[in-house]
This record gives structure tokens, sequence and C-alpha cells, in this order.
């Protein structure tokens, strides 16, 4: 890790030349880089080598009153950066975090909580065209984080205008967007109540509505929602997860609005060093737009992904292989595929 840190400032102000001096806190760069090999069961992909890298600053400060302050600001291969954030944390009222492009917040951060010693299980390359939920995530959003609450942690993020894309200072976004404005509220509770054997255990909840502009037409608000539990005990950590998604679109024929899903995961440590995972996800289409409501049944209906993993570690590299199946892809019936992911990625 490389640390940055800027220590004092000064300024001449006026005639008087009076020097003042602050402390302008710390500012830390970490990245990575990860090469990956992807076999597909001899069907033709073109080259199965990809690579990626990251770089990820974070800056921290301190009020005189004792609240702190961060910034993070992530950039991916591209030349711009790819995310930002900016959060206020305060002494006993929570966090604000303003937020822009990272789809982390809201109910996005609760998509899939599975325990897995890599990826999740449509995470690793495949992904099968399954559906997550994903709320005002990836817009423009504030969210406010409670303090922990007897175990119990709540979020609640905004978007003014879910879909706009991210502005710069100084400017807004005028677009007249199919959606409008959004709010996600989230809840985790760690119901311990003291006791260790509990202390693995955690409950995850999250709504989204996403209102439709103008809301004209038969085009409706969007709704998901998201439920999960995580447990663990010793080296094996267990979970279960579920979730759905109203799209809105009454309209368009022949299109399913509404979509359902459901996983569960398991992952042990071996040691400190090596993990294996098992972790399935499925999504199901169940509402239908057509005017005459004759949705049909079939095969192509459920996408079923499942995915056996192993991750070990040795300093700063990690190595991670990935064995993954699913069942008509992208809700085409009897496109089957599979997939042996292995990865190298080096931290910095």
């Amino acid at each position: 890790m490389n640390k940055l840190t800027k220590v004092g400032c000064s300024a001449l102000c006026g005639s008087l030349a009076a020097i003042s001096s602050a402390n302008a806190g710390d500012l830390t760069a970490t990245g990575g880089a990860e090469l990956t090999y992807m076999s597909t069961g001899g069907e033709v992909t073109g080259n199965p080598f990809g690579m990626a890298s990251a770089v990820t600053f974070k800056g921290s400060g301190e009020l005189d009153n004792g609240w702190t302050f961060g910034l993070t600001i992530a950039r991916a291969d591209g030349g711009g950066y790819s995310a930002s954030a900016i959060d206020i944390t305060t002494s006993s009222w929570g966090t604000i975090e303003f937020d822009q492009g990272n789809s982390g917040n809201g109910i996005a951060a609760y998509d899939n909580v599975l325990p897995t010693a890599w990826e999740e299980a449509h995470g690793a390359g495949l992904s099968g065209g399954v559906k997550t939920v994903l709320g005002v995530g990836s817009s423009d959003n504030v969210q406010w984080t409670s303090p922990v609450w007897g175990g119990t942690t709540i979020a609640i993020t905004h978007s003014r205008a879910v879909g706009s894309a991210d502005t710069a200072d100084k400017t807004n976004t005028a677009t007249d967007n199919a959606t409008d404005r959004g709010t996600d509220i989230t809840f985790k509770v760690n119901p311990s109540m003291g006791t260790e054997i509990l202390s693995g255990l955690n409950f995850y909840l999250g709504f989204s509505n996403i209102e439709r502009h103008k809301n004209q037409g038969a085009d409706e608000d969007k709704h998901e929602g998201v439920g999960a539990f995580t447990f663990a005990l010793g080296p094996v950590e267990i979970g279960a997860m579920a979730s759905a998604l109203y799209s809105g679109d009454e309209t368009t024929v022949s299109t399913y609005h509404t979509y359902k899903n459901d996983g569960f995961g398991v992952a042990f440590n071996v040691n400190d060093d090596l993990s294996v995972s098992y972790g399935r996800y499925n999504s199901r289409k169940a509402g239908y737009a057509h005017s005459d409501g004759n949705a049909v049944s079939g095969p192509d209906r459920k996408v079923e992904v499942t995915s056996w993993q192993m991750a070990y570690t040795m300093g700063g590299a990690s190595f991670r292989i990935a064995d993954v199946e699913a069942t008509n892809v992208n809700f085409v019936a009897d496109d089957d595929q599979k997939a042996t992911i292995v990865s190298m990625g080096l931290a910095f």
C-alpha cells in the first residue's frame, strides 16, 4: 500500500500576509491486478485470457467536534474514475454518504450476501443472465446509515432521478428519463443478544420503490424486495436468500415484468489461507404483460446457476478457481452452459 500524506498548508491573506495552517488528513492508494483463464467446455470463445486492474483512493479527516469525513474514488480499467463517494460520520447520528455510481448502496448491497470462497455463483464469469435487485444503487444517491441500535442497522437511500448519468460539481442532470425519484430502505439485524453462539447470525431485509416518470399509461412504479440470512459457526458459514422485482412494464407485448429469485450457499474455511464453497442462484419469470394475460409455461422461464469454488491466499497473491454450470441461459430453453474459471489476483 502506498500512503500519501498531506501535512499542512499555508495561505497569504491580503496585505496583512496572515498565515494559517491546517491538517489536511490522509490520502491512501490501494489497488490490484487480476489475470483469469476461462474454459467453456470446447465452445468457441476467442481468447480465454482476461485481465483487469483497479486503483482506489481513500481520503479521511476529522473535524474539531469529533466528526469524521471520507472520500472514496475508484478507478477501473478505463482512464476516468468509475465510482466516487463522500461520507460524513457523526458521533451519534450515523453516517451520511453522497454516492456516485458504485452500485453499492441501498438494496443493491444485499442483492446476494451468501457465503462464498470467491464470487457469487453467478459472478465468477458465467452469469446465466439471472436477475438481481438493484434499486437506486446505480444512480447518484444519498444514503443515511444509522448507528447500531440493539444489533440493528438501518439505511435509507434516496435518488432524485434514477437512471440519470453521474453529474460533475456545479452542474445538474436535466434528462427526462423514464424513471423518476427512488427510495430504498434496508435493515441488517444481528440478534446475538450478547451470546457467542448467535454472534455469527445476521438477517437482511430490503425494499425499493422507483417512480415512473409522470406514471403515464399502464407503466407502473418499479418495486423490488430482498430477504436473506447468514450464519457462521466456527469454520462453516451457510446462507439463503430470496428476492423479487417488478419492472412496472404493463404495455410491452409478450414481456415478462416480474422475476422471483432464490439461492443458497455454504462455505468452509479449511484454514486461514484455504476456503471452499458451493452456491446456487435461481431466477424465474413470473408476470406477463400481454393484453390477454396468457402467460405461457415452459423451461425457458427459469435460469439456474450452480458453482463450486476454491480460493487460496499466499501473502499478497490470491489463487481462485470456479466451476460453473448454468441452465436455460438468458431464459432460452435448453441453452445449458458450463465454464471453468481460474484466477490469480495481486494486491498492492
